[in-house]
């Protein structure tokens, strides 16, 4: 396409001038500048979704206390069906089943594979001499006792601390160890005898790395040191601190449910561990025991009136244990809890669900969301 206006202008204004000038005057607009407000940026965004999505959805939640169940009659025919899907780790069918699948605990009492031979204490204490981090670490997987052992006035870990610094890291290596293997205990072995003489040994080597400061090296030394204690002792603590949750969580909101629990497990700490930033360490420990009291409580509350399993004790604070079996018996039971329970009592089921699942969120800002709502909030 080809403008063809300045050839029309040209001839126009050799006939008729006039004509051009006025049609070619127009009336100008003066400039008026604005600048539009800056937007925020990116951070600044997620920052505020972050902090404002679980407060919205636990308002949501006090809004609509009792959700629509379309599903009633099926859930009715299904509740007493165990759910397909169980808690991984647990006593289960899958644990049951026949399975080549050993645990940590039971390496020292399998027969040894490639002529492999239980080595003397004495072997233990020339590997950690020598920095033989493949015989150490062959000696976790088959012969776990051995690195707890106490020989003369020793035992392994003591050994290497005593060394001096130049072996500070096989301290450390052997602390990662001892967390290894509670973290992968089988539930089923928890209640033997054998298993309570280990954790009994193995609270005495972690105690003896936080007093020697070596928790500043290993991250989850002290969180691994009050999980073996809990499991060693603390069932009697933990059945006292349950009620008191639950107490707490009956009288809503002015109960302070969360500010209970979380206290009860700090009072528990402070005891237990003297030093001060050893105690600032535990801050993780903290929040997720805190969580799992408040869930132990409300599910003892839940089975005053319905027939299901108590959460193990043995589950307590020891990652998402707790949650994950609070949630396999809230969907078991789902049409009964819908049913009987107090409209409060449901009301916190759903926070608690609503704020504890998932892992993007670290366990105390969970537990800061949970005290401006349960604590803080309007509560039901």
């Amino acid at each position: 396409m080809v403008n063809n206006a300045p050839v029309i202008l040209s001839i126009l204004d050799r006939f008729s001038p006039d004509f051009v000038q006025r049609s070619a005057t127009r009336a100008r607009i003066c400039p008026d500048p604005c600048l539009p407000a800056r937007l925020p940026t990116t951070g600044f965004l997620q920052r505020e979704a972050e902090q404002n999505a679980p407060k919205a959805v636990l308002r949501q939640l006090r809004r609509s206390p009792t959700p629509p169940s379309p599903t009633t009659e099926y859930h009715d025919a299904t509740e007493d069906t165990p759910p397909h899907v169980g808690r991984r780790g647990s006593v289960s069918s899958a644990s049951e089943q026949s399975s080549p699948k050993q645990s940590l605990f039971t390496f020292s009492r399998s027969q040894p594979s490639g002529g492999w031979k239980e080595p003397q204490p004495f072997e233990v204490f020339r590997a950690i001499e020598h920095k033989d981090i493949m015989f150490l670490m062959e000696v976790r997987d088959r012969a776990f006792p051995l690195l707890l052992r106490k020989t003369g006035n020793a035992t392994p870990l003591l050994h290497a601390m005593r060394i001096g610094q130049s072996h500070r890291d096989v301290a450390v290596l052997l602390l990662g160890a001892f967390s290894r293997w509670i973290n992968h205990l089988e539930d089923s072995e928890i209640g033997l005898p054998r298993t309570r003489v280990i954790l009994k040994a193995l609270r005495t080597n972690l105690k003896l790395g936080i007093d020697y400061g070596l928790y500043k090296s290993q991250s989850d030394l002290v969180a691994s040191f009050m999980q073996t204690l809990v499991m060693s002792e603390g069932e009697k603590w933990i059945r006292a601190q349950v009620s008191s949750a639950s107490l707490a969580l009956r009288s809503g909101n002015t109960g302070k449910p969360v500010s209970t629990a979380e206290a009860a497990v700090r009072k528990f700490a402070t005891k237990e561990l003297s030093k001060a930033d050893a105690i600032a360490a535990l801050e993780d420990y903290v929040a997720n025991a805190t969580t799992d009291l408040l869930l132990l409580g409300a599910w003892a509350i839940a089975l005053e009136s319905i027939e299901g399993e108590p959460i193990p004790v043995y589950y307590f604070a020891r990652d998402d244990r707790v949650f994950k079996a609070f949630m396999d018996r809230v969907n078991t039971h789902q049409a009964t809890i819908r049913r009987v329970l107090s409209r409060r009592l449901k009301w916190q089921f759903r926070v608690l669900q609503s704020v504890l699942e998932g892992r993007n969120t670290n366990y105390r800002r969970k537990v800061e969301i949970l005290t401006e709502e349960l604590d803080d909030g309007n509560g039901v």
